[in-house]
């Protein structure tokens, strides 16, 4: 059943009455937004919009019927001639964690889920919490309207080194029985990082079972981790980071090697090829780098909102205090790596399968919801069409989570997850920044009325209780 067909159903039981699951849309609400241009995902175009009408938080119907098929009692959301209506931001590497005073990463649940939502950031896949059980519980929160926040698609607990206190020795056996434990608990996917192919194996078998993802922050086969290659032969969904493959020695990290790749030998052909063949997302990260690295020379690193002001002041001191980050040759070179290796991988045909992720554990200097409008805009800089762009960071996130049935376009059926921007980002990729309103399951917010709730209120987390 394709995404359409599935939507008409939705839209039906819900003109009908049927129910919506609780937590996930404004109950009993009806409205119809009206006005500007709307992002169609299959055109690439912006559509003229002549009505897009929302009931209990999902989209009914599109067009100039829209307004009669839910009545004139419904809200009435009029737009202005530069106003774009846009699908609501996915990011599949939507870190919550920080580590704001040297003392280890740990997960802030309170201020991040609402600067996620402030900058139209509607759905997030947190890949790799350290505090599952936490992360469970805002999700749980956010759902019954007790807080406000994105969706959570919940990774549950990293499957690897980069768990702290990771057993080396667990058994297929273990694996199975963690994987059931979380898929019965709900979550959404997986996430390795520092896994052995042997642990990789069993990871992706569970979940497959389940019906569930596995995505993976891989590296060279040095000291038992795995390489792409060997990770795409087990069946993985999605890889983090970089591509891997032939280029990459077992007897060495891998971001060395990597820096130095040719997009256009074999060894680099092969692994895109694997991609394709297999239908393996990649997730960039093109950004990611920049904030282990001086930032202040990078283009698209400038704050058109200060996000040093979110944090409590004794964070801010110690930010002015640390001063200027030292340049990092290292992160810089993977950043430029990152640029051209994900415009050979979209030349390739690969376009369809990358999706956004941002990957900024904050360090008091920048915070992930505004790191996504800087990875659209870095997407933008590689030499990627803005249509494509807005592709990646919508209906890609959602298709390679297996929620594109739920969110990711302005379609009938779905989640009325939208965000209104003032100016046209097929023009200006930067437009995604001047957010008008965010939307939510039909719930509407006003971004600056959110930004300003936290402004001053993030801090490190405390210690974790085990």
């Amino acid at each position: 059943m394709n995404d359409r067909i599935r939507g008409l159903i939705f839209a039906t039981l819900l003109l009908l009455g049927a129910g919506v699951p609780s937590g996930l849309s404004a109950q009993g609400s009806k409205s119809v937004i009206r006005g500007g241009h709307y992002f169609d995902v299959e055109s690439g175009e912006m559509v003229p919009n002549e009505g897009v009408a929302i009931v209990n938080g999902r989209i009914v119907s599109i067009g100039p019927q829209a307004s009669s098929r839910v009545g004139g009692d419904a809200e009435l959301i009029e737009l202005e001639a530069d106003h774009y209506l846009l699908p609501g931001l996915i990011d599949l590497h939507a870190h919550y964690n920080v580590d704001l005073d040297g003392s280890g990463r740990r997960d802030e649940t309170e201020v991040n889920p609402v600067v996620y939502l402030a900058n139209g950031v509607t759905s997030t896949f947190p890949a790799g919490e350290y505090d599952p059980e936490s992360m469970l519980e805002v999700r749980r929160r956010i759902d019954r309207g007790e807080q406000v926040g994105p969706r959570i698609w919940n990774s549950g607990p990293y499957f690897g080194s980069a768990r702290p206190g990771w057993d080396r020795e667990m058994t297929a056996e273990e694996i199975y029985a963690e994987v059931d434990y979380w898929a019965e608990r709900g979550v959404a996917g997986f996430k390795a990082k520092g896994i052995s192919p042997e642990h990789l194996r069993p990871l992706i078998e569970r979940a497959h079972w389940h019906g569930l993802t596995v995505t993976g922050h891989l590296d060279s086969g040095f000291r038992g981790t795995t390489n792409a290659l060997d990770a795409i032969a087990l069946g993985i969904d999605r890889v983090e980071h970089i591509l891997g493959g032939r280029q990459l020695s077992p007897d060495s990290p891998a971001y060395p090697l990597w820096n130095q790749v040719d997009t256009s030998s074999a060894v680099f052909k092969e692994i895109v090829e694997l991609f394709l063949e297999h239908r393996v997302y990649f997730d960039p990260t093109i950004t990611a780098p920049i904030y282990l690295t001086d930032w202040t020379n990078h283009e698209g690193f400038d704050y058109w909102v200060d996000e040093r002001e979110f944090f409590v002041p004794e964070v801010q001191s110690r930010v002015r205090e640390r001063g200027p980050r030292r340049t990092s040759r290292l992160m810089d070179e993977l950043h430029q790596t990152m640029l051209r290796t994900t415009k050979a991988f979209y030349d390739a045909g690969g376009g369809d399968l990358l999706t956004l992720g941002t990957d900024n554990p904050s360090r008091g200097e920048f915070l992930p919801g505004f790191s996504a409008h800087r990875e659209l805009h870095a997407l933008v800089r590689a030499g990627i069409p803005p249509a494509d762009v807005l592709r990646i960071g919508t209906i890609n996130g959602a298709r390679a989570l297996k929620i594109s049935d739920r969110v990711g376009s302005i379609e009938v059926g779905k989640f009325a997850d939208l965000i209104v921007v003032r100016g046209n980002p097929l023009e200006e990729i930067r437009n995604t920044r001047n957010l008008v309103w965010v939307m939510k399951g039909g719930v509407t917010y006003d971004p600056v009325e959110l930004l300003e709730s936290v402004r001053g209120k993030l801090r490190q987390p405390l210690e974790m209780v085990s």
